[in-house]
């Protein structure tokens, strides 16, 4: 197994040429309320010194807090060329897709994204925005030939059959971003139904949600950390998202990126049996069977009401 100066493996990211540690740092957890904007930074520096190469981010995330304190941390000490930067568009329209690259360049302090990723295709009808008239797609083509970007890619975590969707649009996808929980294999599964396509065309893929977003899958399900994390990177994936709001969490993750070794064929399968009573009907991801997790910003954009306006509006009606 390949590794980096740092002790950490690293994987192709698809046809791309890049080559990944096999941990990512994610952009949505470490810029959370109860962090400061220098303990912020100093967790992605910590990260980026001690080997994890691949940056996660969205233009949307913290209200792009989350994309200005990863653009500071990697402009101190050259750490910009020691990483792949990826950062994810929210914009469908190629109008606004062009505005969201702009900020996100500018907050981010690069001149290129190494990876722009449309975000969330969570909505049926997101495919059929980005390819239509006018679309963000072509927003897309236009950065990579003016060289503002050098990779395509597309994100989602509610259902399988609007990956494949994106896959039929004729487009030549550098990445894609998906869960990769013990517990999908089960339900909705994008590793059953979506993987094998991705590895088939040579499409980097990047994983996600290994705990269940809110790491309900070791609070909850009974597992643990390093069962969840182990087994999303036994799959054929190039690169493994982690969440981390602390030196706990990154020292945690680190740990288990430098130990890891592919888990038997066995321990996977006891692994899905352990879980299957509990991950059928979707409880545990709650990315897929509720709009728990879904972008305020997409929710918006597609007209469905903020989150806990429809409940307090029954309440209110239950109690007149």
């Amino acid at each position: 197994m390949e590794k980096n100066a740092a002790g950490i493996p690293v994987r192709p990211l698809g046809n791309t040429g890049l080559q990944v540690s096999i941990i990512g740092f994610g952009g949505g957890h470490y810029c959370r309320p109860h962090l400061t904007e220098q303990e912020s930074i100093g967790l992605v520096q910590a990260a980026v010194d001690q080997g994890v190469s691949f940056m996660d981010n969205a233009w949307e995330y913290h209200n792009g807090t989350s994309e200005i304190r990863m653009g500071k941390a990697l402009a101190a000490g050259g750490r910009r060329q020691q990483v792949t930067l990826m950062t994810k568009v929210c914009g469908r329209d190629r109008k606004t897709a062009r505005t969201h690259l702009d900020e996100s360049l500018q907050r981010l302090q690069t001149d290129v994204i190494d990876v722009w990723q449309f975000h969330e295709i969570n909505y049926d009808n997101d495919p059929d925005w980005l390819f239509g008239p006018d679309g963000a797609i072509e927003a897309a083509e236009e950065a990579r030939r003016a060289g503002k970007v050098r990779f395509i890619g597309f994100t989602g975590h509610k259902h399988p059959d609007l990956f494949k969707k994106m896959l039929q649009q004729g487009f030549d996808w550098d990445t894609c971003q998906m869960p990769t929980t013990v517990v999908d294999a089960h339900y909705r599964s994008f590793q059953k139904e979506v993987l094998p396509l991705l590895n088939e065309r040579g499409i980097g893929v990047i994983g996600m949600k290994s705990l269940g977003g809110d790491a309900q899958l070791v609070t909850d399900a009974g597992l643990t950390a390093q069962q969840c994390r182990n087994y999303a990177l036994s799959l054929p994936i190039s690169t493994l998202v982690c969440g981390i709001e602390s030196q706990a969490n990154l020292e945690q993750d680190l740990e288990i990126a430098r130990n890891f070794q592919p888990l038997a064929s066995e321990v996977r399968a006891q692994l899905l049996e352990q879980v299957r009573d509990v991950a059928g009907d979707g409880r545990y991801e709650w990315f897929k069977s509720t709009q728990y997790y879904d972008s305020g910003y997409h929710r918006e954009q597609h007209g469905f009401p903020p989150i806990g306006h429809v409940s307090g509006r029954f309440q209110q009606e239950k109690e007149s």
